[in-house]
């Protein structure tokens, strides 16, 4: 029984939840990361964390588990190592506002995303304003490689504000890793960022009593042969896909 009981703060959609929530499922489903009606899945879509420890907290669900002051406090951690760095790096963010300026906005920007409700005005507008002026000269190897040796320090120093649930650190790597892929592509540098362990991959259960013939025969051979092995069938038997088709009708 899981020890957990979510949520521990109210959730409300921001003015970016849903598009980041949208544009990750999307490509979460490409990459085989989540089922491919992810879309509709209510689990997936919640912005509640799930109790069950061993499904994956996503993103948008983390200000479920952290609330704003534990978001606050990492931003702050994260912040306070930028306006200590080398010149070249900390002098695009002053050129900006001083560090409670940066601390306010990416928090906001967090806690928006995170599911803590309507806190970054201007949403995705705003956002790449500020990447496209504001950040241009970090938007390259160089500036990203920094950006993340420093978020990474963040996240080891800040485990206290994470809770013991150990399912946030990948949810929170999710997070920077999706955006930093993001701008890697808007901006052409190579995406070399690591933060650490990302989110397991989703599969959806399958229940094969409760499906029709067509719905049976429309899922991959990967998803026929795992569905019939987690009902303690040996696939072994069965090499390809109308074998296991018939053995699935069977159950």
């Amino acid at each position: 029984m899981s020890r957990y009981s979510y949520p521990a703060f109210p959730t409300r959609h921001g003015y970016m939840t849903e598009k980041i929530q949208r544009d990750y499922i999307t490509s979460a489903i490409a990459r085989g990361l989540l089922p491919e009606d992810s879309h509709r899945m209510a689990q997936i879509l919640s912005l509640e964390a799930p109790d069950d420890l061993s499904k994956p907290i996503q993103f948008w669900q983390l200000f479920s588990v952290l609330g704003p002051d534990r978001i606050v406090r990492i931003v702050e951690n994260f912040y306070t190592r930028v306006f200590a760095d080398e010149d070249w790096f900390v002098s695009v963010f002053a050129r900006v506002g001083g560090v409670n300026h940066h601390i306010n906005t990416q928090a906001s920007m967090w806690v928006d995303v995170m599911g803590g409700g309507p806190y970054y005005h201007g949403a995705d507008f705003r956002l790449s304003f500020h990447h496209t002026h504001n950040a241009i000269q970090l938007m390259n190897d160089k500036g990203a490689a920094r950006w993340t040796a420093l978020m990474v320090n963040t996240l080891e120093d800040c485990q206290a504000h994470m809770t013991d649930d150990p399912r946030v650190r990948p949810a929170l790597n999710t997070f920077l890793d999706h955006f930093m892929g993001k701008y890697a592509e808007e901006f052409a540098f190579a995406n070399t960022s690591v933060f650490g362990d990302l989110n397991p991959p989703v599969k959806r259960k399958i229940n094969f009593m409760k499906m029709t013939s067509e719905a049976i025969e429309a899922l991959s051979e990967d998803e026929l042969r795992t569905a019939l092995e987690e009902n303690g069938v040996d696939t072994e038997p069965y090499p390809g896909k109308r074998d296991l088709v018939e053995k699935a009708m069977m159950l």
